[in-house]
């Protein structure tokens, strides 16, 4: 049995083909893609827009396959993704979807207020002045109390009286318990007969 490489080599003397031939028109049959930008400013790209291509999303680092679903073109035609990164059909937007998108980007731009929105903002503004006008009124109880509060006598200070009686209670824990060792050396450290 011959190695692979012999067996090109044979194949290669019967056609009469040279390898570096053969090299050189793949690398000129590249595939070319094309690309195209969605409404919305992202990149795709395709070898074909037709009908069964696949289509990408273009990305710094990878491509990845456009989902499922209708997405806007920038030249205003409408690319339908039915299976996971795969045309099924690129048609021109209905003049229906071209009203909508109109009336919805002018119902965005002008929008007037009602009279339900205007008698709302009306008590809410209320409210907002309800709690200032609150706001005030404690602000004068506040400064009524320390009128008061300062107008009264202060009381008479108390006086510290060292040398008065003071008794005091010795608070001894376990005193009739046995002693341990530890007890008879702190005792005998600090030369404390019980």
């Amino acid at each position: 049995m011959k190695n692979p490489l012999e067996m090109l080599k044979e194949i290669k003397s019967v056609l009469g083909i040279e390898l570096s031939e053969i090299q050189v028109e793949q690398s000129t049959e590249e595939t070319k893609l094309a690309q195209m930008t969605l409404e919305n400013g992202t990149i795709i790209e395709a070898e074909d827009f037709a009908p069964d291509f696949e289509v990408f999303i273009v990305t710094e680092e990878d491509k990845i396959a456009l989902p499922v679903g209708e997405y806007a073109l920038e030249d205003g035609m409408i690319l339908v993704v039915e299976a996971e990164g795969i045309i099924k059909e690129i048609k021109e937007a209905t003049s229906e979807e071209v009203v909508e998108e109109e009336v919805e980007a002018a119902e965005e731009e002008m929008s007037y207020a009602t009279k339900e929105e205007l008698a709302e903002v009306k008590s809410m503004i209320e409210e907002i002045k309800a709690m200032i006008k609150d706001k005030e009124d404690m602000a004068a109880v506040e400064e009524q109390v320390k009128e008061e509060l300062s107008s009264q006598p202060a009381a008479a200070p108390l006086k510290h009286n060292p040398e008065g009686n003071v008794q005091t209670k010795k608070i001894v824990f376990g005193q009739n318990r046995p002693q341990t060792i530890q007890d008879r050396v702190f005792a005998r450290i600090s030369n404390i007969k019980k």
